[in-house]
C-alpha cells in the first residue's frame, strides 16, 4: 500500500453510499465507480484509505462501514477538515438545510445549491466535497440526504448542524441496533 496522506472529500462520499446501502448489497469496483462518478482507481485508493483509517472493513463477503466512527468524524472532523463556507448564486441541485431531510424542519430558503449545470434551483453556492457529487446525488436519493446533511454539519450553523447530528443516528444506525444488515 503507498503511504498514507489522509483521507479525501471523496471517501466520505464513499463511505456514506455504502452506509446508506448496508452489507445487504456486494458492490463490485466498477459499479461504484460508475454510482459515484470516480474512476475505478480512485475507488480502489479510497477503500485502502478507509480501511487504513478504520472506518472500513473489507472481507471476501463485504464492505463494512465503522458506522460509529463514521459518525464522529461527520459530526466532530468534517466541519473542520472539510469546512465549506457560503458562495456566490448559481444554478444546482439543493443541499444542506435546503434538501431533504432538513428542508422539511428549515424550508428552502434560502437555497443553498452544489453548482451544477443541469440544476433547477437558484442558490447560494456550496462547494460540494468533490465535482462529482452532484451526479452521485441524482442518482441515489438516500446517498443525496446523507450528503445534504454532511453539508449541514460543513455549513456550521448551530441548530442545523444539532438537527443533522441527530439525523445521522438515524441514517446511520450501529449495527448492534440495524438487524436488517
Amino acid at each position: 500500500m503507498r503511504k498514507f496522506n489522509g483521507l479525501r472529500p471523496q471517501d466520505i462520499v464513499l463511505l456514506l453510499k455504502l452506509a446508506a446501502h448496508g452489507t445487504r448489497h456486494h458492490w463490485q469496483g466498477k459499479e461504484l465507480a460508475n454510482s459515484l462518478d470516480l474512476s475505478t482507481s480512485e475507488i480502489s485508493d479510497s477503500l485502502a484509505r478507509c480501511r487504513y483509517s478504520r472506518l472500513l472493513t473489507v472481507d471476501p463477503q463485504r464492505l463494512a462501514v465503522h458506522r460509529q466512527a463514521l459518525r464522529e468524524l461527520l459530526v466532530h472532523g468534517l466541519p473542520y477538515i472539510f469546512a465549506v463556507h457560503p458562495g456566490s448564486l448559481a444554478r444546482g441541485l439543493v443541499t444542506g438545510a435546503s434538501a431533504p431531510p432538513l428542508s422539511d424542519t428549515f424550508g428552502s430558503e434560502p437555497a443553498y445549491v452544489w453548482p451544477d449545470a443541469t440544476g433547477e434551483t437558484w442558490g447560494i453556492s456550496i462547494e460540494p466535497l468533490y465535482a462529482g457529487v452532484p451526479a452521485a446525488a441524482r442518482r441515489d436519493e438516500r446517498l443525496h440526504e446523507l450528503l445534504a446533511l454532511v453539508d449541514a454539519l460543513r455549513l456550521g450553523r448551530p441548530r442545523e448542524r444539532a438537527i443533522a447530528s441527530k439525523l445521522l443516528n438515524e441514517y446511520l444506525p450501529t449495527a448492534a441496533s440495524h438487524h436488517a444488515e
